[in-house]
């Protein structure tokens, strides 16, 4: 089953944004959060900007769970380099992540849907864990009868989005594979991220 928790467009009005930048978002016709109060505009404390942030992007690669989103925080802390570079890095490697830049899904819930069914194969074998971490140089191949399902083959066809540059695939094939590790900048976000905010939150 997909951990999808609550509906996506939920999501997007709690936030206040278009997070994965779909047309049919509420944000694009209602730009305020829901609830009787949603249209009053307070300034937020620096945790709330901080708790924002994580809200974000916790959200925007699948509402990803609280504990598990702190183990990449904790991992990425423990890396070398900027730790909110290295936490965007580590969700990008996500399987379900990479499967949603290839396009083979619309959006993340239904590539973590597809993941955890065993629709995918990487390097020719299955992998039905989304969390599982690709390498450089990962192949990633929509395996057997799911290359005809519907929704993957709509989901290619998706103009609202391209595939980055860190990724490559042949849709004849409907195989890709994970060129390189991203830098922030290289990830499409559709609206601003703010790892380093994230940062500080858990390091209150």
């Amino acid at each position: 089953m997909t951990k999808r928790l609550e509906s996506k467009h939920k999501i997007d009005r709690r936030l206040g944004v278009n997070l994965w930048g779909r047309p049919k978002s509420p944000i694009n016709k209602r730009e305020y959060r829901p609830g009787q109060h949603g249209q009053r505009r307070t300034k937020p404390s620096d945790y709330g900007v901080q708790l924002m942030a994580k809200q974000r992007l916790r959200g925007y690669y699948g509402n990803i769970g609280e504990r598990q989103f702190r183990r990449y925080y904790q991992e990425a802390v423990r890396l070398k380099g900027d730790n909110g570079e290295n936490l965007i890095q580590l969700l990008e490697r996500r399987l379900d992540t990479v499967v949603y830049r290839l396009k083979f899904a619309a959006t993340v819930f239904a590539s973590r849907q597809l993941v955890n069914h065993g629709h995918i194969l990487v390097n020719g074998k299955k992998v039905n864990i989304s969390s599982y971490r690709v390498k450089e140089g990962d192949t990633i191949e929509v395996r057997g009868k799911a290359k005809q399902f519907a929704p993957v083959l709509m989901s290619i066809e998706l103009a609202e989005r391209d595939v980055p540059d860190y990724v490559q695939v042949d849709y004849k094939e409907m195989k890709g594979s994970f060129v390189r590790i991203p830098a922030m900048g290289d990830v499409p976000y559709p609206v601003q991220m703010e790892p380093n905010l994230v940062i500080e939150y858990y390091s209150r």
